[in-house]
């Protein structure tokens, strides 16, 4: 039988161990589906329901495999759909490849139907390696390019056939002028700085006595050399918010989240710190790390064109983050003062507190930090979760304790709406052997997650366990933005723009023979979380949330709640319950704390 240049692309997935495609056919593409046909179904197409769905599910699968994530679409509208979920991938970077097709060569050029420039199109998001076959000869090493390139710079890259191309007989490049050959795999280099660069670290963190850490998802591989590290500096460490399940928040010393979704005790920690190590992240936020020639600087990163972009470090070493920390650790000198430490470790038991005080205020009906809360304790140490962007974000982000091998992710940089659902079912298809749980607010799952219900419905009995709970907070409200437009313009709830239509989600689930419950009553919550923590499929809990519990983080300036407040006087709609909900809460802060001492 004659190999096709589609044939030959599934077989040099394989080769390369891509199990999976997540994808969503059309013509453009028939003549992969046509050779997958032929490979029964080697790797398995995943069908989404939306272009856009498949590209966050391959960045899901990347996320929580450490593997490729691969994505595939047809050309025109199907190629424009993947972008968001691609560039969500390149500002998170994570490797995933794309596999698009596009119009017959013979047509190209004439403005014919679904024909898109995609070398043009894909060149942002693609920027690291796009290239369009058109030659059976091109393909191995365009394919093997790409895969190599996602891999190594941990960013989307994009493979364009046309359909006329997928249809030819495969030839092999053969050993003459301008013919490229291609062969599988790489090893990846372990990269190290120079020893004078580290001894410069090493004098620089020495002679702090105040040293604080920031780590991101970069440290995930060096999770004991990180903790060496504090323990000998002393530090605390804060984790940037795609780092939050690098380390247990069960350790007395780690701060939690930084920045706009971040806690007190990080805030107070780079604030106060003389010294600021940085390990694996690009957190953008610099208004959240020591003012400027307040404290000295120390980052250690693989990528050297992205580091030293957010503070000015005295030294920046380029490596990989446990190798680097293992090589410096000789160097440091244990810091004997320990009451930097103990200030922090006080510091973060009285936000704990603070948390679970706040998580038990009254509200109408339900307060959503209780949602987050009453999880956490019941949260299985293999569990996977993911947040959307908007307010789950921010009691994702402060109500949840990670521990054990615990993973969770959102889209970090980008902060799409949409992708919660999609990574929970890219994560199960990575490990279909553990729970994950997806929290989404009302407004993303009526943008996509109700269509990809349908998905988790179509695929879930192939999973070993069958535990996927999406958890809507459900207050017919963008609430989020609506948040946003009182504390930074000063400006009311614009209805028109932010107020959702009703859905009955937990009906829906129904229809699609999922688990479901509606939650109206904030003493169900932990019951209703162990009932779907312990179901035979995917549940849907429907949670009624209140919109006007504030997601205004601790350290919110004066001038924020000052527009906040402003917005009230403006005549916003939930004035009242605005008052109510931000003095209960806000009040959690001052009132005695069992455990720990009022904060200086």
């Amino acid at each position: 039988m004659t190999t096709t240049v589609g044939d030959f692309l599934l077989q040099r997935l394989r080769d390369w161990g891509v199990a999976r495609v997540f994808a969503y056919p059309g013509d453009g593409i028939n003549g992969l589906l046509a050779a997958w046909g032929r490979a029964g179904n080697e790797p398995t197409f995943i069908q989404a329901r939306h272009e856009e769905m498949a590209a966050f599910e391959a960045v899901g699968y990347a996320k929580f495999s450490g593997e490729l994530g691969v994505c595939a679409a047809t050309s025109g509208p199907g190629a424009i759909h993947l972008l968001n979920g691609l560039y969500d991938a390149k500002l998170d970077r994570v490797p995933v490849v794309a596999i698009v097709g596009q119009t017959e060569r013979t047509a190209m050029g004439g403005s014919y139907q679904q024909e898109v420039d995609l070398m043009s199109l894909y060149k942002d998001v693609a920027s690291d390696y796009v290239q369009m076959v058109t030659v059976p000869e091109q393909l191995p090493n365009v394919l093997d390019r790409a895969i190599r390139t996602a891999l190594t710079r941990r960013a989307p890259t994009a493979v364009i056939i046309p359909a006329d191309v997928q249809e030819l007989e495969y030839q092999a490049p053969a050993h003459k002028f301008k013919m490229v050959p291609s062969s599988l795999g790489f090893e990846q280099p372990v990269v190290e700085p120079s020893r004078a660069g580290l001894q410069q670290a090493a004098d620089v963190l020495n002679a702090g006595e105040r040293v604080a850490m920031l780590i991101g998802c970069g440290a995930r591989g060096a999770v004991a050399e990180v903790s060496e590290l504090a323990d000998v500096l002393g530090a605390g460490v804060a984790k940037a918010l795609l780092g939050k399940d690098v380390l247990s928040d069960e350790l007395p010393w780690v701060t939690g989240s930084i920045g706009l979704l971040g806690t007190r005790p990080s805030y107070e920690m780079t604030r106060d710190c003389d010294t600021l190590l940085t390990i694996g992240s690009s957190f953008p936020y610099s208004q959240f790390l020591p003012p400027y020639g307040g404290a000295r600087g120390v980052q250690i990163d693989i990528d050297p064109t992205l580091i030293g972009m957010r503070y000015p470090n005295e030294v920046n070493l380029v490596g990989d983050a446990a190798a680097t920390a293992r090589a410096l650790l000789p160097l440091l000198q244990r810091k004997s003062d320990r009451s930097w430490r103990e200030t922090i470790e006080r510091n973060v038991a009285r936000w704990w507190e603070t948390m679970a005080m706040e998580a038990g205020v009254s509200a109408d009906p339900i307060n959503p930090m209780r949602l987050f809360a009453d999880l956490s304790p019941q949260l299985p140490d293999d569990a996977i979760v993911t947040a959307d962007s908007g307010s789950a974000a921010n009691w994702y982000a402060r109500q949840l304790k990670f521990r054990g091998n615990m993973r969770g992710s959102l889209s970090g940089t980008l902060a799409t709406m949409g992708p919660a659902v999609p990574y929970a079912i890219g994560a199960k298809f990575a490990h279909p052997d553990r729970p994950a749980i997806a929290f989404a607010g009302d407004g993303a799952m009526q943008m996509n997650g109700l269509a990809e219900l349908i998905t988790i419905a179509h695929y879930w009995k192939q999973w070993t366990d069958p535990r996927l709970v999406v958890a809507v907070l459900h207050n017919n409200d963008l609430n989020q933005v609506t948040w946003e437009m009182r504390a930074m313009g000063g400006a009311p709830k614009f209805a028109a723009s932010q107020t959702l239509p009703e859905v009955d989600y937990a009906a829906f689930a129904a229809s699609l023979g999922l688990g479901h419950a509606t939650l109206r009553d904030p003493d169900l919550i932990a019951p209703a979380w162990e009932r779907a923590l312990h179901a035979d499929r995917p549940t849907v809990l429907d949670v009624y949330c209140d919109p006007n519990v504030p997601p205004v983080p601790p350290h919110a300036t004066f001038e924020q709640m000052k527009s906040a407040a402003s917005a009230v006087v403006r005549g916003d709609e939930n004035a009242l319950g605005i008052l109510k909900e931000g003095v209960k809460i806000k009040a959690q802060e001052f009132l005695p704390h069992r455990g720990t001492s009022p904060r200086q």
